[in-house]
């Protein structure tokens, strides 16, 4: 069976264009045996509503888009859950790109999101010069996840990712480690900065000496994870290491491939912290020690903001704000206490 507009609908039951808007919209003026007339047909006659004029006529699409660098990380997967489940009693739906890391590809989304007439955006960028998104500051309320760029009086919600660091490389020294690798993101990003930083903080703050050749960066592939891992493993006995710290959820899972390509177990010959490991079935042996982010916390909030923003997008007046949050803990089977710790 087609669909019907209400037009059609009108015309079947021998009403004007504007009683049926009126029944369908549940309007005052309307006879309530019309109106259930008008409720019938739409049933029966498989109507559905015209987005589009509607959209003109409100002058809201009601659409929330979200653009984020890699869909398959369960990363923004839960966050963008949490944003659905906040904002979806005020009828928002939701959209979703992925830019594959590239700068280019934002653009292109931008452009094509604009051009859509989306009410909002969540945007996970990885152009932190921010002289793109910028131009469209003035069209829709934007909030910014995971990285921030590198502009004056933006909405994020984001971890304190220096602490995170922090927090897995304290998780080491206390159970004896002292020699202390990392595979790291690109630092240009305020993530793979911060949590860099946050390494080498604690590393001064513990008065361990800091080895270059145990800093190691990728771009947060799992392909990135492994060529890390092997590129430490070949310099182990010019630089040891007794554990490493990879610091996102696919480079971690390139890790622990490397790892097991040379014969190697975790953890006892390597121990080893992943960031943000995703493992509900309990099918990863041994289950990873991992920070953690409260993805569902940080969509709810990103929710929060985008409809306050949404509320205040006519009054022309707002504080922009930075929402940090804090990672935690989640232990596992894959650390190893030395020295008797």
């Amino acid at each position: 069976m087609g669909t019907s507009t209400v037009k059609d609908i009108a015309e079947k039951l021998n009403l004007s264009v504007a009683t049926v808007s009126r029944a369908i919209n549940n309007k005052e003026y309307v006879k309530e045996e019309t109106r259930q007339r008008v409720l019938q047909a739409l049933k029966e006659y498989n109507y559905v509503p015209n987005e589009i004029a509607r959209s003109l006529k409100l002058q809201s699409t009601k659409t929330v888009a979200v653009i984020v660098p890699d869909i398959c990380e369960a990363f923004f997967g839960k966050i963008i859950k949490g944003i659905e489940r906040t904002i979806a009693y005020r009828e928002y739906s939701i959209i979703v790109a992925d830019t594959d890391e590239k700068k280019e590809n934002e653009k292109r989304y931008l452009d094509m999101l604009f051009q859509k007439r989306i009410d909002a955006l969540v945007f996970a960028t990885v152009d932190l010069s921010g002289d793109y998104v910028k131009n469209y500051f003035s069209s829709f309320p934007i909030v910014f996840i995971d990285n921030i760029p590198e502009l004056e009086d933006v909405d994020c919600v984001v971890i304190d990712n220096a602490k995170a660091s922090r927090m897995a490389v304290e998780y080491l020294i206390e159970r004896g480690h002292r020699e202390i690798a990392v595979i790291i993101g690109s630092v240009k990003e305020t993530t793979g900065y911060a949590r860099r930083e946050g390494y080498l903080d604690t590393l001064k703050q513990y008065e361990i000496p800091v080895d270059p050749d145990l800093i190691q960066y990728g771009n947060y592939k799992e392909d990135a994870g492994y060529r890390c891992m092997e590129t430490l493993l070949k310099q182990r006995k010019e630089h040891p290491f007794t554990a490493v710290y990879v610091t996102c959820e696919m480079m971690t899972f390139g890790a622990i491939k490397a790892i097991h390509a040379r014969g190697l177990r975790i953890p006892e010959d390597i121990s080893l912290v992943g960031f943000d490991i995703q493992d509900r079935a309990k099918l990863i042996f041994p289950s990873i020690t991992t920070v953690r982010q409260p993805e569902s916390v940080i969509g709810r909030k990103v929710g929060e903001l985008l409809l306050k923003r949404l509320d205040e997008k006519d009054s022309g007046k707002h504080t922009s704000e930075k929402i940090l949050l804090e990672p935690y803990m989640e232990e596992g089977e894959s650390v190893k206490p030395i020295n008797g710790r």
